[in-house]
């Protein structure tokens, strides 16, 4: 049981060490890897609910749950349930089976506009199978992507804009091509007329618009108003597909995601995280018509020996029908993540700290800059090092939040008022203790 103030690591810290021998970095991925905020990542052994407990015993309110698709708390009995069952009858057939149905039919039930759904095993291969799509389906080989907005470590998305959004892209991470970037151009989130003046320049090149409708991977960054349906008619007007990357809000921000909150049709859609129920799962679909392109349907390849995996399809599948056969879990989860967005910011107003906050449903985002955050520029004016600051802060009182100012935070519907309160009580005990001597920019 944590105990704050007195928290330790040395197992964590041993096993690190370890790690670091044959594993780069000492992870599977860059994010859990705390250098953005110092000190050792923290080993997680177990978790119930809204807690996780690392190597060292330490009982922690985690508000990343697995990057958001813990809506309905760790280790969920149903979920739990369903996997143990899957994984006695074999991990894996190599066959189809009934369960693809199943999971395939729950997904197009739930989402307005989704006819036709592949599943993939992550959602990095779902957003790039997507672009893949639109460009059989348009003939056409560039995209736009936002500065920003993340849709996992495939090429074409490892592109930034260079010396403004209007040009076009460079390889941001040696080993991407520059044959590959010539083909993404780079437009500022939020702001249309960049989207129509590339499309104009690239006239009849353009295959798609690709997004995060809420962006989660610079915190977390809602559409403004009229942003989605300006996307839509822009992209009607040029003959390119607008792709909504659903990997962290798809089924987070409600029943149907972005698509049923917003209004706003794309034409294909990409999943993970929530519709695996934290397993290795992703998806991506559309329209009949769009997605009739697909092998073995079309001329499209996309395969993957292990999508459809029957362990991974039961998990998904029981999390999403608890999701769409009890839909009042949404409204707790807007009460419960408003409170705790309120409750904060109450906090920070108390202490003087400079905070502009963002809340989609149960995605959250702080920002120790002035507001409103709009945007990767905006993003980009936050004080770093004082999260930094916060973030150990909290932690050292049993709260793990994202290890970057960059990430949005979750919540899950096993955040009750108890958790909720004692996340504010640690934040008012942390906030005194730390100085923002960032001059406001």
């Amino acid at each position: 049981m944590h105990n704050p103030g007195i928290m330790k690591y040395p197992n964590s810290e041993k096993l690190f060490e370890r790690a670091k021998e044959h594993i780069p970095g000492g992870v599977n991925s860059p994010a859990r890897a705390f250098r953005a905020v110092g000190g050792t990542p923290l080993f997680m052994k177990r978790a119930q609910g809204a807690y996780m407990y690392d190597e060292d015993g330490n009982e922690l309110i985690d508000y990343i749950g697995s990057w958001g698709p813990m809506i309905l708390g760790h280790s969920y009995p149903a979920v739990v349930d369903a996997v143990q069952k899957a994984a006695a009858g074999s991990t894996s057939f190599g066959t189809p089976t009934e369960l693809e149905i199943h999971m395939a039919e729950r997904v197009c039930g739930m989402v307005p506009g989704l006819n036709k759904v592949r599943m993939t095993n992550s959602g990095t291969e779902a957003c790039m199978s997507t672009i893949r799509v639109a460009r059989g389906y348009t003939g056409r080989d560039k995209i736009i992507k936002f500065e920003g907005c993340y849709h996992g470590h495939g090429d074409s998305f490892l592109i930034k804009a260079g010396s403004g959004a209007l040009t076009l892209g460079h390889p941001s991470s040696p080993g991407v091509t520059a044959g590959t970037a010539k083909d993404t151009l780079t437009a500022d989130f939020n702001n249309l007329d960049s989207v129509r003046q590339l499309l104009e320049q690239n006239s009849g090149e353009v295959a798609a618009v690709i997004l995060e409708p809420v962006a989660g991977n610079m915190g977390c960054v809602p559409p403004r108003d009229g942003f989605l349906e300006g996307l839509r008619r822009l992209c009607d007007e040029h003959g390119a597909l607008l792709i909504f990357d659903e990997v962290m809000c798809g089924f987070r921000i409600a029943r149907g995601g972005a698509v049923e909150r917003y209004g706003v049709q794309p034409d294909l859609m990409a999943y993970g995280k929530v519709i695996g129920a934290g397993m290795p799962v992703g998806a991506f679909g559309g329209h009949t018509e769009v997605m009739s392109v697909v092998a073995p349907d079309g001329p499209v390849y996309q395969a993957g020996t292990l999508s459809g995996n029957p362990v991974a399809m039961s998990a998904g599948l029981a999390l999403l029908t608890e999701l769409d056969e009890h839909p009042e879990i949404y409204g707790d989860l807007e009460k419960q993540s408003a409170s705790l967005a309120d409750g904060l910011m109450d906090v920070f107003e108390r202490h003087d700290i400079t905070v502009a906050a963002n809340r989609v449903g149960s995605m959250l985002g702080f920002f120790f800059c002035e507001g409103p955050v709009r945007g990767f520029d905006d993003v980009s004016r936050t004080d770093t090092e004082f999260f930094a600051r916060f973030f150990h802060g909290m932690l050292e009182e049993g709260v793990y939040l994202p290890p970057s100012a960059y990430e949005a935070w979750f919540v899950s519907h096993c955040h009750d008022g108890d958790v909720i309160r004692k996340t504010i009580d640690a934040a008012d005990r942390v906030l005194p203790n730390l100085n923002q001597t960032r001059s406001v920019r």
